[in-house]
């Protein structure tokens, strides 16, 4: 990949090294001068007027020349030459005459006499007067890039706009760097940096002068970084920054407020903010593509947070969220799959000893797994559009099955769970009619709605506007894991519902824990003052049954009287459930 007698250089964009000239090899030298003499980046030291002083010995082993060829002479008279382009020309000319700093892309002879391309990095040092005292050149080797491509039209490897590398030699830079931190050990960030609003300020301003923006811009991030970080422009308005070295927020923010500077462009001030996004190796573990990918992610996550800011990656979060990704395609291809189904569990008036509703629990039957309860897939899915999927297959399999048992004589309401995510859609009351109206047999009274005492929370007006409509329809609205909320008297007195379900996190302990009875006392306390229908979720012995009847409730669900079933398990249910002799003895109950 390089030439017979090259030294691959320690990075692919060198470092510079601040070094002061040695006009003598006899002198003592300091640890600059020894770095100068050491170092494996060419280095080129020259006058005011960028006339060789001095060079290196990394220098004369990657061209084939000494310091009697080259001394007193410009770099282009030995071959350090501008790309063809005479825009380039003419911008690396205008760099030198005005800017102490610069880098330029070049093509320098080797020891061989071959052509090569290269990255020519200048600093211009001034005295204490603050006059030009002398240069400091680095050459960078790129013979990186593959030999067969060396030859190829340099827009093949660089923006023909701003002469930055473009996405495909960036991408191989950045594998080349991912190389040199592994065998060092060093940092490297990765950033995505974006200008925010470019389209509009393009629009208004004009293409010509976009380009113009784009091109200084291009220049002034150049001249914040290091020696050997590199700025690729990979989109219209998005570049790329490669730093091999180690960064903190204060760099960035000290970038950002650089960039916040005005440009003078043709007259106009023009003030630019981007958004940035960092991942850094090797705590993101990944592959090149997958960094760029990832420094993306985050710059987008610094768009949604305002802009004018950075975001670093979170290699941890991401993997989470990739988990998280990969459970809700598998519930996605479960659903697809006919793996999920409803189980039903009976509830009871214990005054009269009757069957009055079921309410229907998913469950997944997992292939490999076996049968999932809801805590074991439902937060996967937790506020994702995925509930509403969910929520409206739940409706119509409980819709189906209703049809199914009135075939049998069988007129049992069943109770639907409805997320907050689905009933807070502003349509949800128009979908629910459409898909009622495809069960023309079924009256809508059938139907039961349960929401979760939070999900009124999240909006109470969009909440008790669907709750209304659905009302309209026909169908029953309960309020579930009533207690739960932090708002729950006002939510009993702004909601219109027609039975409020107490939650059996109180109601399993009432018995043996004196605040949870409080809490069951005082729900059912609301309730009546408010003539509200009650039904305590959590039964599982006669004793709750009991105390709750003296405490005035009288509907009842729980394991006490039955676990979920599937709905094929019902009808038996149903035909032993009048011989419970212990149950039904509540009947006889002052």
């Amino acid at each position: 990949m390089y030439p017979p007698t090259h030294m691959p250089p320690k990075t692919l964009f060198s470092r510079q090294v601040d070094v002061v000239p040695a006009r003598n090899a006899d002198t003592q030298r300091s640890p600059d001068q020894t770095a100068f003499l050491f170092a494996n980046e060419a280095i080129i030291i020259s006058d005011r007027d960028n006339r060789v002083l001095d060079v290196n010995p990394a220098f004369c082993e990657l061209t084939g020349l000494t310091l009697d060829d080259v001394k007193g002479k410009t770099p282009e008279a030995f071959s350090i030459l501008p790309l063809e382009d005479g825009r380039t020309a003419h911008r690396m000319s205008e760099k030198l005459r005005l800017r102490d700093r610069s880098k330029h892309q070049v093509s320098y002879r080797g020891h061989d006499g071959q052509y090569y391309p290269g990255m020519m990095s200048v600093n211009r040092v001034r005295d204490h007067q603050e006059c030009i005292d002398h240069h400091i050149i680095v050459l960078a080797d790129l013979s990186a890039i593959p030999a067969h491509a060396r030859h190829l039209n340099r827009d093949v490897y660089f923006d023909a706009l701003t002469g930055l590398p473009n996405l495909q030699l960036l991408t191989q830079l950045i594998q080349e760097s991912i190389q040199y931190a592994d065998l060092k050990g060093l940092p490297l960030a990765i950033c995505s940096l974006d200008i925010d609003f470019f389209q509009t300020i393009n629009e208004r301003l004009g293409t010509e002068m976009g380009d113009t923006l784009l091109s200084s811009f291009a220049q002034r991030v150049g001249h914040l970084l290091f020696g050997d970080d590199v700025l690729a422009r990979v989109g219209g308005d998005e570049f790329v920054l490669l730093l091999h070295h180690g960064v903190d927020d204060a760099f960035f923010e000290k970038l950002l407020a650089a960039i916040r500077k005005p440009m003078v462009i043709e007259g106009q001030s023009i003030y630019l903010t981007v958004s940035l996004g960092i991942t850094l190796y090797p705590n993101d573990h990944v592959q090149g593509d997958m960094l760029l990918r990832h420094a993306n992610q985050a710059m987008y996550r610094a768009k949604q947070r305002g802009r004018d800011t950075f975001h670093f990656f979170d290699p941890d979060l991401d993997r989470l969220l990739q988990v998280r990704h990969e459970q809700r395609q598998r519930f996605i291809d479960a659903l697809n799959h006919e793996e999920l189904q409803l189980y039903f569990q009976p509830q009871i008036d214990m005054r009269l000893g009757q069957v009055v509703g079921v309410e229907a629990l998913v469950r997944w039957q997992h292939p490999e797994k076996g049968l999932l309860l809801p805590g074991q897939f439902l937060p996967h899915i937790d506020t994702s559009s995925l509930e509403i999927d969910l929520g409206e297959w739940v409706l119509t399999q409980a819709l189906e099955q209703l049809a199914q048992w009135q075939c049998l004589g069988i007129a049992m309401p069943i109770s639907v769970n409805i997320s907050p995510t689905h009933l807070l859609i502003s349509d949800f009351s128009q979908r629910l009619s459409e898909l009622l109206a495809r069960y023309p047999q079924i009256s809508p009274r059938m139907l039961k709605l349960e929401v979760l005492e939070s999900a009124a929370m999240h909006d109470i007006q969009a909440a008790l506007q669907n709750i209304e409509r659905c009302q309209a329809l026909g169908v029953g609205l309960a309020i579930d894991d009533f207690g739960t909320g932090y708002s729950s008297l006002t939510h009993l007195r702004q909601l219109p519902v027609d039975l409020i379900k107490i939650d059996q996190s109180f109601v399993r302990d009432m018995l043996s824990d004196p605040n949870d009875m409080a809490i069951v006392e005082s729900v059912i306390y609301m309730a009546n003052r408010f003539n509200r229908p009650m039904l305590a979720e959590g039964v599982e012995t006669l004793a709750h049954a009991k105390a709750l009847m003296k405490l005035g409730c009288f509907l009842a669900q729980g394991f006490g009287i039955a676990k979920p079933m599937p709905a094929n398990a019902l009808p038996t249910w149903l035909s032993r459930w009048p011989l419970r002799a212990d149950w039904q003895s509540l009947t006889q109950l002052p």
